[in-house]
């Protein structure tokens, strides 16, 4: 996969990091099952922070040892970002 983004530089120190080190790449939720990783998704649909948490603990949930506490995150984000939402939509009235 050829990639033509500027910040790709940074993904593909983080990635060869990740395999450097040995307590973060080993575990499965850091792995991706295809030549991207969550903040390629994140970054290429330019999410913002809590939109990229969102999709972050979505997309990892069960790769981890608590799918709930996972998923609850992701609930939490999605609150915030509701709230958020509401907040700047007051003040536009």
């Amino acid at each position: 996969m050829i990639r033509e983004k500027e910040w790709q530089w940074t993904i593909d120190e983080y990635r060869k990091h990740i395999k450097e080190d040995k307590m973060r790449g080993t575990q499965i939720h850091y792995e991706a099952t295809g030549d991207y990783d969550v903040i390629d998704i994140i970054q290429d649909y330019k999410l913002n922070f809590n939109r990229g948490n969102i999709v972050k603990y979505v997309l990892r949930c069960g790769k981890k040892d608590d799918e709930i506490q996972e998923l609850t995150k992701a609930k939490d984000y999605i609150e915030r970002e509701i709230q958020y939402l509401k907040e700047l939509r007051k003040g536009d009235n």
